[in-house]
């Protein structure tokens, strides 16, 4: 099935170092906003207390947040989540009371606010497991780009895929963490998932426009790098429209009917969908015709064939 109804011609690699100043401006945008305001860390990373709740009738936000207040739990963050009678709660690390005492004490204001309000799940986390998690998502992030940056050498033979690869993988995450750092929107382990799932889908796109570069070269090892490339992507396209908008719908109803506990995943998610488009085009592909890509460089043996011959 083709999403257009002739091929398609683009002259992608032309118009490379444009969307290069874009990328550019966006990244310096993404390490700017990290600078001045940093990421909303979620009670995963910095320790808290993480509490659903359920009233009989529609939740009054606004009343709940005032009466926690009085109740002396500083700084609560009140939202609905599923729906208008559902509540999420996140407050931050109070050493002084345990896990126990905390539960106690906000059921006693939750019930002053609605008789029939009822805590579904209290979750306290320390500081310390919140610095543990944040290493271990670095790590996580980490072991993965050296993977990816392995598994391309070796299965195209060649460096420069591979630098193109990781440019791309590390594009992506890098454009989502800076709007977040932008909008603020709370950063927690389901938002490191969503990274991570938004790597290993742009990586996926890369590894199949990098399959059509070398079914390309394959068919004729004298065509020009830039040309190869084109054609690789204009036949990759119809496929990787197709697949985006399909994983796009998906995504979109997540944001809008998952919630707030899936907000932050869908908003990741909807964000590296976008990037990974533009990156597996613009990115992976134009950095390793940058770096001199060539039909020997994907074929080495050829080379090395020809060079047996020569006296």
């Amino acid at each position: 099935m083709e999403f257009f109804r002739k091929p398609t011609q683009f002259p992608f690699m032309a118009t490379r170092k444009v969307w290069y100043g874009l990328s550019m401006l966006l990244m310096l945008a993404s390490f700017a906003s990290f600078a001045t305001r940093g990421l909303n860390l979620g009670i995963d990373f910095t320790g808290g207390v993480s509490v659903e709740a359920s009233f009989p009738s529609t939740a009054n936000v606004d009343a709940i947040r005032t009466q926690l207040q009085a109740a002396g739990f500083a700084d609560p963050q009140v939202q609905n989540f599923g729906s208008s009678r559902d509540i999420a709660i996140r407050l931050p690390p109070s050493p002084a009371q345990n896990g126990a005492a905390i539960r106690a004490k906000l059921d006693q204001t939750l019930k002053s606010i609605d008789s029939g309000a009822q805590i579904l799940r209290l979750d306290v986390v320390g500081p310390q497991v919140g610095n543990e998690l944040k290493k271990s998502a670095i790590m996580a992030l980490g072991f993965t780009l050296l993977l990816i940056f392995i598994y391309i050498a070796f299965r195209f033979n060649t460096w420069r895929l591979s630098l193109g690869a990781i440019l791309a993988v590390l594009h992506d995450p890098i454009l989502v963490l800076g709007i977040f750092s932008v909008t603020q929107t709370p950063f927690d382990l389901a938002v490191v998932a969503a990274i991570l799932a938004v790597i290993g889908y742009s990586l996926n796109d890369t590894v199949v426009v990098f399959d059509r570069i070398r079914e390309r070269f394959h068919a004729n090892r004298r065509l020009a790098p830039a040309l190869a490339l084109d054609q690789s992507i204009n036949q990759t396209l119809s496929r990787t429209i197709m697949t985006k908008v399909v994983t796009a719908i998906v995504v979109v109803a997540l944001l809008f009917l998952g919630g707030a506990a899936l907000r932050g995943f869908s908003e990741a998610l909807m964000i590296g969908i976008i990037a990974g488009t533009y990156s597996s085009i613009y990115i992976s592909s134009a950095i390793a015709l940058d770096c001199g890509l060539t039909s020997e460089h994907v074929f080495p043996t050829v080379k090395k064939a020809a060079a047996d011959i020569l006296p």
